[in-house]
């Protein structure tokens, strides 16, 4: 088997080939200061409804009970910050879907690309033992992420990165072989709330919590019961997800532009031949096809996106 400075260098090197911008790797092992915060932020029910963040919480704060024999997390990143999307934004009376839906859905994007790297990873070191992940199992992407060394939890509780803001998508590889592992990086936040000043609905209650019972993309994806009135005049243009507090933040101002196709903005999303709120079913399900937006449904969405028009038109 190969020195473990080469393995490392020659499996950052191929996430570049993929298309990631960036891959960290960390120590698995329990994640204990996460741990004590994420029960607390359960308890205090700032989940809201989102039932399955209880469910598998051993696995979710220690990948070597998800991966027996887990050794290493590689998280990689991409980015989908675009020119497109900010001239979009400038431009638009519409209602609007967060930046990150605008494009392929991120799983598919991401997905294909990790199974390349994780079979490139076999190759080198023989018959390795692990699984990679795109939100599709209980894994603290944020945390672990932080840990390789991709950024620091911001105080809107997003992963920032100096280079690349917090417009980007996480994907990982948890794996039973070691790496050269790169040191998680500090706070700079600074004292900036522009954040938490920018939110509409109080949701970032304070510094680096969220109350998802508050968050706009909570409300207008995961929120499967009525809205409450209390925030039907709240969602600011959004009618799928949010990005206020990621656009008024400093680090998104100078951060560098994504360079994959799939994760670019959809022409059809970005200029739909109708108003999303007079969309059909089958036309939803034609302009939003391969699309995260999918996740709201036709019903929620428009719905959404009326509630958009009637708070601009009042």
């Amino acid at each position: 088997m190969m020195d473990i400075h080469t393995l490392t260098n020659k499996v950052r090197l191929k996430s570049f080939e993929l298309g990631f911008d960036q891959c960290g790797f960390a120590k698995a092992g329990p994640l204990d200061p996460e741990a004590f915060r994420l029960e607390q932020w359960l308890n205090q029910n700032l989940h809201g409804t989102m039932g399955w963040m209880e469910n598998y919480f051993d696995k979710r704060i220690d990948p070597t009970k998800l991966v027996p024999g887990a050794k290493s997390v590689v998280s990689v990143l991409a980015s989908y910050r675009f020119k497109e999307n900010e001239m979009h934004d400038k431009q638009t009376d519409d209602p609007k879907i967060a930046k990150y839906a605008r494009g392929r859905d991120y799983h598919k994007v991401f997905k294909n690309r990790l199974k390349k790297l994780f079979f490139y990873t076999k190759e080198l070191t023989g018959d390795i033992k692990g699984r990679f992940f795109v939100d599709s199992a209980p894994v603290m992407d944020k945390a672990w992420a932080q840990r390789a060394g991709l950024g620091w939890i911001g105080k809107n509780s997003n992963l920032l990165n100096q280079t690349h803001g917090s417009f980007f998508l996480i994907g990982e590889m948890i794996i039973d072989i070691p790496f050269v592992y790169d040191a998680p990086q500090t706070d700079h936040c600074g004292s900036c709330t522009k954040c938490i000043d920018a939110c509409p609905t109080d949701a970032i209650h304070e510094p680096y919590r969220i109350d998802s019972n508050r968050c706009i993309s909570y409300l207008t994806i995961e929120l499967k019961e009525n809205m409450p009135e209390e925030f039907e005049d709240k969602l600011s243009d959004w009618a799928f997800g949010c990005d206020i507090c990621q656009d008024v933040c400093p680090w998104n101002r100078k951060a560098k532009y994504g360079h994959i196709d799939d994760l670019k903005p959809r022409e059809r999303v970005l200029n739909p031949p109708k108003k999303w709120t007079t969309l059909e079913e089958d036309e939803f399900e034609d302009i939003f096809e391969g699309s995260a937006v999918r996740r709201a449904g036709y019903k929620q969405f428009t719905e959404n996106a009326k509630r958009v028009e009637l708070t601009s038109i009042g």
